[in-house]
C-alpha cells in the first residue's frame, strides 16, 4: 500500500511533478523530458494504471482519499493528501476533480514496429495537428470507431498532455502511436509496409470517401492536417488519393475533430452502396 503524506506547504520539491500544470509551454518541454504526464480525475488515473502506466505519485484532496482508496491500495508511489487551496497554489488553477497522479511514461514503439504489429489495418496519420484539444478528441474517436494506431508529424502536440489525455477520457491510452520523425519522407515508409495514404480535403477534386470505400481496402491510412490549415501542400503530393467528405448546405468543411469521426468511420465500417451505414 502506497504512503499517504499530508503536505501543507506548496514549495515542498516532492510536490514538484505538480507546479505550474498551467504552463502549457513549461509544460510540454518538461514532461517528455522528465519520462512523465499527469492524469487528472479518477476515471482517467484508473484507465493509465490498467493500460500499464506507472505511477510516480498522486495528489488528492482529502476527500478522494477514499474514493481513490482501492488504487492507493494497490499503489507502491507515494499518495500526498493536500488542501484544495494549496493544490490550487501548486498548480495553478482549481482542481476541482480533486484527484491527479504523476505517471511514468512508455517508450514510444518506432513507425515501422507499430506498422508491423498484427491486426494493425487501419491508421491515422496527423500533421501538425498542435492543439492538445483536438488531439484528445481526435484519439477518443479513434479508440471508439476502431482505428488501429496513429502516427504523429514531429510538430503535432503530445498526446499525453494534461488536456489531451482529459478530453479523450484516457482514450490515448488505448490507441497505439509512434512519431514519424522525418516528415513528409517518412511517410513512404508507412506506403510501403502496405498502407495506401489517404489524404482528407476538402478540395473539390478529391474524391468522396463513400466512392473509395476504404473500410473494403485489406489496408489504409487516412491523412489529417491542422484545425484551419490542413493537410501541406507536401503532405498532399505525397498521398496516393485525395479524400474529402462530402457537405451540404454551403458548408465548406468541418473542424478536424469532427471530421476525424466522421472520416474514422468511413474507413472502419463504412457504407453500404446507397443503403444505410453499415454496423
Amino acid at each position: 500500500m502506497a504512503d499517504i503524506i499530508t503536505v501543507d506547504d506548496p514549495d515542498d520539491p516532492r510536490l514538484s511533478d505538480y507546479t505550474g500544470l498551467t504552463d502549457v509551454e513549461l509544460r510540454r518541454r518538461r514532461e517528455p523530458a522528465e519520462g512523465l504526464f499527469i492524469a487528472e480525475g479518477e476515471k482517467v488515473i484508473r484507465r493509465a494504471g490498467q493500460a500499464g502506466y506507472a505511477m510516480r505519485s498522486m495528489l488528492l484532496s482529502a476527500k478522494w482519499v477514499e474514493v481513490m482508496g482501492d488504487v492507493i491500495e494497490a499503489a507502491t508511489a507515494p499518495v500526498y493528501v493536500v488542501d484544495p487551496a494549496l493544490a490550487e497554489r501548486v498548480t495553478g488553477y482549481h482542481v476541482h476533480r480533486g484527484a491527479l497522479a504523476s505517471m511514468a511514461r512508455k517508450p514510444l514503439p518506432t513507425a515501422a514496429e507499430l506498422l508491423a504489429r498484427p491486426g494493425t489495418r487501419r491508421i491515422a496519420v496527423m500533421e501538425a495537428v498542435n492543439d492538445h484539444t483536438n488531439i484528445g478528441a481526435i484519439f477518443r474517436s479513434a479508440a471508439a470507431l476502431g482505428m488501429d494506431a496513429v502516427l504523429l508529424s514531429p510538430d503535432s502536440a503530445d498526446p499525453l498532455y494534461r488536456r489531451s489525455v482529459k478530453v479523450s477520457m484516457g482514450a490515448v491510452f488505448a490507441v497505439p502511436y509512434a512519431r514519424l520523425e522525418n516528415w513528409p519522407r517518412d511517410l513512404e515508409t508507412v506506403r510501403e509496409a502496405g498502407f495506401p495514404l489517404l489524404a482528407l480535403t476538402p478540395d473539390a477534386r478529391a474524391v468522396p470517401l463513400d466512392e473509395v470505400a476504404p473500410h473494403r481496402m485489406e489496408r489504409a491510412a487516412l491523412m489529417l492536417g491542422a484545425e484551419g490549415d490542413g493537410l501541406s501542400r507536401r503532405a498532399l503530393d505525397a498521398a496516393d488519393t485525395w479524400v474529402r467528405i462530402p457537405m451540404a448546405h454551403d458548408v465548406d468543411s468541418l473542424n478536424v475533430g469532427a471530421a476525424a469521426a466522421v472520416a474514422f468511420y468511413a474507413v472502419t465500417a463504412g457504407r453500404g452502396d446507397g443503403g444505410p451505414a453499415e454496423g
